[in-house]
């Protein structure tokens, strides 16, 4: 494996097989990514494509703050979110602030008995504005606040998305848990 500093720099440089290195240093970790945003393998495909597209033409602009798979990263979240909100112009039910639909309804201890694989089916089957909202919020480490300026929403759009995630997660896992019995 290359250091970034270096990879970076003979990508720049468009040294013979240099970008070709960079796609397979950090193809597998980013198709995870993309996979987690899109409804299927072919999307997540087309999301890891164009991303790596974006990377590549963007590598001057990374200056070495931070690490280089994080900036890579955060280039195929965006590019996810931005596919969904140009394919999906009502993403997101909006409904009235109300703040007793905040309270979480999750419980760690119902997601105990189920595999991560199970878990990314059953995130992979969400409507898109949950599993967007889920993925930035649970995984990406996003705020509300941050969630609702990128994507274009209310935060308190933010916040029903994510609770209705959740429920979401808890019916499907309940119902797995019950018909395992």
């Amino acid at each position: 494996m290359i250091p970034e500093n270096k990879l970076v720099e003979i990508c720049i440089k468009k040294e013979p097989r240099a970008l070709e290195l960079l796609y397979r240093q950090y193809s597998t970790k980013m198709f995870g990514v993309c996979l987690r945003y899109s409804k299927n393998r072919s999307d997540a495909e087309d999301l890891l494509h164009d991303g790596f597209i974006k990377v590549f033409t963007s590598l001057q602009e990374y200056q070495n703050k931070g690490s280089l798979e994080g900036w890579v990263r955060r280039i195929m979240v965006n590019t996810a979110i931005n596919y969904y909100k140009r394919k999906t112009k009502h993403l997101f039910n909006v409904i009235e602030n109300d703040e007793s639909i905040f309270e979480s309804s999750f419980s760690e201890d119902i997601i105990s008995g189920i595999t991560t694989k199970e878990l990314l089916e059953y995130i992979n089957e969400m409507p898109d504005g949950y599993r967007i909202v889920f993925n930035m919020y649970v995984i990406e480490g996003y705020k509300h606040t941050e969630i609702a300026e990128i994507l274009g929403i209310a935060e308190s759009t933010s916040k029903t998305q994510l609770m209705k995630a959740r429920k979401y997660l808890i019916k499907k896992v309940k119902k797995e848990a019950y018909e395992k019995v």
